[in-house]
């Protein structure tokens, strides 16, 4: 009887492993077929030009940089690095002493062990810096949109977006149940139309301040008389907007001068406040304080390491005290702007460092950042699906850091280069 209960013991096993064997192997043709389908699709991307290679760099992030395969300093007119500050002495140095002193990491989220007095006191120096309540940070702006609409927002709710917000605000909209609006980009009369005809709870428009792809500014001002006439609420999206938008740098309430009218903005520490990483919202106590209770991203994230933090907060202290950077980069914009555009190029946009060269065709635009990094300027070509089909372009991004000379130099490069591709006379 012994024998028996082990030979059947030793059959089970036997049975176990004979299953575990077919499962592996059975799953091997799934495997191939997927690598299959995905090579076509990658295929099917280079055939059109859109594949977007990924140039390494071998230095910090500057308006000078080296990239592997070259020894030379190249321009560098692509970073969201807005003010210049991603590698300035005193933001490394302030970074790595908050490092040496509070650790590499907090290896928690917030509420359990990852708050320090640096996390406190960003927070409340962003408040100070946008007049707001309370902010809270986060892992990116990406989490902070990915985190706010699904917290506030149920089916009694409805969110007005623009069609051409950011991808994180979009997501960010897809995770929430609420009633979902979309009013094409920047018009007015679309939006009216779409709140007048609704009888949410809560109305909320949703736009980024400055959109990032073509360098255009949303019409704030007459969104917030509109949210006011319908009782709706305002959100704005500022990365591309904070530390360098507006005559200190307070971004678009400040650029049309309604300081205080937006209920809610998210942004970033990722571009022009020190090119680290990290985002937040700022706005209302009571908001604030119900997202730390329902935010799944900020609930769930690790904390922000000190080393960022630091970098936030160095950046933020000197835009306090000082609108020196931000009076340059307005200053390198112009120029740049009037100079191409007297070239004979379409620069898209208004009034901001995001200027858009605009080509049209995926493949030019792919191919006019390659003859222009031959020159030593370092540009990138969008297109599909970062831009829509046939609106292809080169966005350049204008920074504090950028010298006369530098942009002249990248000028006569764009000049040069589009004779050559035909694309101006």
């Amino acid at each position: 009887m012994p024998n028996l209960s082990k030979f059947i013991q030793l059959r089970g096993l036997e049975t176990q492993l004979i299953k575990s064997t077919l499962r592996r192997y059975s799953s091997a043709p799934a495997n191939a077929q997927f690598r299959e389908i995905l090579s076509d699709q990658i295929k099917s991307i280079k055939d059109a030009g859109t594949f977007k290679s990924e140039r390494i760099i071998t230095s910090s992030q500057s308006t000078q940089i080296t990239v592997e395969g070259s020894n030379k300093q190249i321009l560098n007119f692509c970073a969201n690095n807005y003010l210049g500050l991603a590698n300035h002495p005193e933001v490394v140095n302030y970074s790595r002493d908050i490092t040496a002193k509070y650790g590499a990491g907090l290896s928690s989220v917030r509420f359990i062990c990852g708050t320090q007095d640096i996390h406190k006191n960003l927070e409340k120096k962003l408040s100070q810096f946008h007049g707001r309540e309370d902010t809270i940070l986060y892992a990116s702006c990406f989490d902070a949109n990915a985190g706010l609409f699904e917290a506030i927002l149920t089916p009694e709710d409805a969110v007005f977006s623009d069609e051409l917000n950011h991808a994180s605000i979009i997501d960010g909209i897809r995770l929430c149940k609420s009633q979902k609006h979309r009013y094409r980009h920047r018009d007015l009369s679309d939006l009216e139309s779409q709140l007048k005809s609704s009888n949410a709870r809560i109305k909320l428009i949703v736009t980024d301040g400055v959109f990032s792809m073509d360098g255009n500014i949303a019409p704030l001002k007459d969104i917030v008389a509109l949210a006011k006439q319908y009782n709706a609420l305002t959100f704005i999206d500022e990365c591309h907007a904070t530390g360098f938008f507006g005559k200190t740098g307070r971004g678009t309430e400040e650029y049309y001068d309604i300081m205080g009218s937006v209920d809610i903005i998210n942004s970033t520490l990722g571009k022009a406040l020190g090119g680290a990483a990290g985002g937040y919202t700022t706005g209302p106590k009571e908001l604030i304080s119900f997202l730390r209770q329902k935010s799944r991203p900020y609930l769930f994230s690790n904390t922000l390491p000190p080393s960022v933090v630091a970098t936030g907060t160095k950046v933020i202290d000197m835009l306090l005290s000082s609108s020196e950077l931000t009076a340059k980069v307005q200053t390198n914009t112009k120029h740049f702007r009037e100079a191409m555009t007297k070239a004979g190029f379409t620069i898209g946009g208004e009034n901001h460092p995001i200027c858009p060269v605009m080509l049209g065709d995926a493949r030019l635009a792919s191919i006019f950042a390659d003859e222009m990094l031959k020159r030593g300027i370092y540009v990138i070509g969008f297109s599909f699906p970062v831009v829509p089909k046939g609106k292809a372009r080169i966005r350049v991004q204008i920074s504090a850091a950028h010298t006369k000379d530098d942009i002249d130099h990248a000028i006569s490069a764009f000049t040069e280069v589009g004779k050559s591709l035909n694309v101006i006379q």
